[in-house]
């Protein structure tokens, strides 16, 4: 591998994490894809060595890491070939009940999320006919004595099948009835097993160009106890946001990592493939975008430690992490197509471990947030120009 530049106690993290990532080889990978399976084996191996609770202070049995301790986690694992979609909603969603919960909150499921005896990995957010505009969601919640009563609907709610807990965000007052469209929403913490059982909430998998496990959930009269409240009714949509500046930086982190993969591989096979007496590498045709994406990726990890610098000094790096965000999922994408050049016909052959990453480097131009909404959010929210609706 190419000199990241980390510093020492990080380049430590990254040669731990090196021996758990070599047991994951491509052939363990490309079974799972083929099977379209969640990668049980490789979760637990993160789970027991500690490493998806990194960022769950001391206090209450994690690792109490920093967010740029978690970004060296993610970048290392996705560089050696690994998918770690399937994982790392555990590392950061709890966040929310780490920030906004109560004492009794925390004190009751921090210390079982960090010893891997609880997942808390699934997010209902988005929904059918709401999409992106997530005030515009409809799953609403009606108070009834000691429990809020939820009917509705969401989709894209990934690992439900793999979690015991679902942060769920949902109406307490209705669209029309609030003065600003931000208000009127709260997050609930969802048993997600009882639930399931007891059929008040019905999860139909999504099977997707990806394997990344995800869902259309049908939401009928689920009872969830008040104390499931986290934080204050009617404030959940700032309590998700503040839980998106870990997510931005961690995905991003996710995205170099996963473009380092394929300059790495692509670096490699230039050199050593021979066509007409000599190796392609010599070629500009090959050099050139390889060199390109290459420092694209180093540009969006610039960005990346500065967001999360800032993020550990107690700021709101929005600019950041969304640009973060972009230009890592840009260079991802522009590293995979220039790795698929190289590698011409075998880059679709499934030996080569090229055509599956670059099935799985289309998506975060989308996903989590398309990357139009984040030029839309840099430019409202940066450069102060008027919104176009």
């Amino acid at each position: 591998m190419m000199n990241s530049n980390l510093p020492e106690h990080h380049q430590a993290l990254a040669d731990a994490l090196s021996g758990l990532a070599e047991q994951f080889d491509q052939a363990y990978w490309t079974e799972v894809d083929a099977a379209q399976r969640y990668p049980d084996e490789f979760v637990k191996a993160l789970t027991d060595a500690g490493w998806l609770a990194v960022l769950i202070p001391e206090e209450y049995g994690g690792g109490g890491g920093t967010i740029s301790d978690a970004a060296v986690i993610m970048e290392t694992l996705e560089r050696a070939g690994c998918s770690t979609g399937a994982a790392h909603a555990q590392m950061y969603t709890m966040g929310t009940v780490l920030r906004h919960g109560s004492e009794e909150q925390k004190g009751r499921y921090l210390p079982d999320i960090a010893a891997g005896k609880l997942r808390l990995q699934s997010f209902g957010v988005t929904e059918p006919d709401a999409g992106s505009d997530t005030t515009r969601i409809r799953t609403f919640a009606r108070r009834e004595g000691g429990h809020y009563v939820v009917n509705g609907s969401k989709i894209f709610t990934s690992r439900v099948q793999h979690s015991d807990l679902m942060l769920l965000l949902c109406r307490t007052t209705r669209y029309e009835d609030v003065a600003r469209k931000h208000d009127g929403m709260s997050v609930l913490l969802v048993d997600l097993p009882q639930a399931i059982d007891a059929g008040q909430i019905e999860a139909r998998p999504i099977r997707t160009m990806v394997n990344h496990e995800t869902n259309e959930l049908t939401i009928r009269d689920l009872r969830v106890p008040a104390e499931n409240l986290i934080g204050e009714e009617g404030k959940g949509f700032r309590y998700i946001l503040s839980g998106m500046n870990a997510e931005r930086i961690l995905v991003s982190s996710e995205y170099i990592g996963a473009g380092l993969y394929f300059i790495d591989r692509a670096t490699v096979y230039a050199r050593e493939r021979e066509v007409f007496g000599r190796p392609i590498g010599k070629n500009q045709g090959i050099q050139f975008p390889l060199a390109q994406a290459y420092a694209d990726l180093q540009a969006a990890s610039l960005m990346r430690w500065q967001a999360a610098k800032l993020f550990e000094e107690g700021h709101n790096p929005a600019f950041e992490v969304n640009a973060s965000k972009l230009l890592s999922s840009q260079a991802l994408w522009a590293a995979a197509n220039a790795a698929m050049d190289t590698f011409g016909g075998y880059g679709v052959a499934e030996e080569y471990g090229i055509e599956r990453r670059f099935r799985e480097a289309r998506l975060p131009s989308i996903a989590p947030i398309s990357n139009n909404l984040v030029l839309a959010q840099i430019a409202h929210g940066t450069l102060g120009l008027p919104k176009s609706y």
